[in-house]
């Protein structure tokens, strides 16, 4: 669809296909679509919305299903348009959501600074890592996170450090209505060439061990304590188990893969059986980390 004009300076969509930004490249479409200019026109577009109107903050599509009836509402997508900001602010590193995270590890490294390499494995934006307390290879977004930005849903910025918010695994709680827009990262000073050594050596594992030529939402659930969804899913035999286009990985059975003609229906299922599987073989309820929005495909149909 045609981007349409609006009054303020980012590109609006109508009825845009959300696979166009979701890596799992299913997805109905999007009422609306909006990519801001930065985080002043964000908060003059939040401002222009009706009042009740649903919204959706979207990175890089990358711990996401949207289902194939699409999205009533606005979806604003943070990445690909100017919150991209990175810099040295102060001794710390800002950096605004549509920051990809690998961007962020590798700024940081070449800026003599330490702790933020493992950002390189996580294959999303800095807004989405915030909101989740992202992580992997034992650490955590919010362990190197000094305060953050927040936007709501009237456009208005709030400064939020670590004692406002509920910090779990893979799980931070904001008052309200809100979503991050920019974080300021406290790192430890080191020899650069250390920490670019650690984000090759991780990227290079990433790729012998995730099923990067397909696409997929990274890790579907999280790992319960003291295990791992992928080692429970594999002894249950579901690995290689495929629903239509989708397909738990050969590589790796935390995954799911499209095979190229997956429907976003053939994902959920999927999930589900998974879950249903592992909870009934062994008695662990598995949690979904992936996030699931949208409205199924016959609710859609008799609209």
């Amino acid at each position: 669809m045609m981007a349409q004009p609006t009054t303020t300076h980012g590109t609006l969509f109508m009825d845009e296909p959300m696979s166009r930004h979701t890596s799992w490249r299913v997805g109905g479409k999007a009422d609306r679509l909006y990519i801001p200019a930065g985080i002043e026109d964000l908060s003059g577009f939040l401002q222009s919305l009706p009042h009740g109107e649903p919204v959706y903050f979207v990175g890089l599509g990358s711990n996401l299903l949207v289902r194939d009836g699409g999205v009533r509402g606005t979806v604003v997508v943070l990445h690909g348009g100017s919150l991209d900001t990175l810099s040295l602010e102060n001794g710390k590193v800002y950096a605004e959501a549509g920051v990809t995270c690998a961007k962020l590890a590798k700024f940081s490294a070449r800026s003599h600074l330490h702790g933020a390499e493992f950002f390189a494995g996580i294959p999303g934006t800095v807004g989405g890592a915030l909101a989740m307390n992202a992580g992997c290879h034992g650490s955590e977004t919010w362990d190197v996170v000094h305060h953050a930005l927040t936007i709501d849903r009237f456009g208005r910025l709030h400064q939020r450090s670590q004692v406002e918010l509920e910090i779990g695994y893979r799980h931070v709680s904001l008052p309200g209505e809100e979503w991050f827009v920019a974080g300021w990262f406290d790192l430890a000073e080191g020899e650069a060439s250390v920490a670019e050594q650690k984000i090759k050596n991780l990227l290079a594992k990433r790729l012998e061990t995730q099923p990067l030529n397909l696409p997929n939402a990274g890790s579907v659930f999280r790992n319960p304590e003291g295990d791992y969804a992928a080692r429970l899913t594999q002894d249950c035999g579901l690995k290689g188990y495929q629903l239509g286009g989708a397909q738990v990985s050969e590589k790796h059975a935390n995954f799911i893969v499209n095979t190229g003609d997956a429907t976003a229906a053939d994902i959920e299922n999927l999930i589900e059986h998974v879950h249903a599987t592992v909870l009934r073989e062994t008695k662990v309820d598995l949690q979904r980390e992936v996030r699931i929005i949208g409205e199924h495909q016959e609710l859609r149909a008799r609209d």
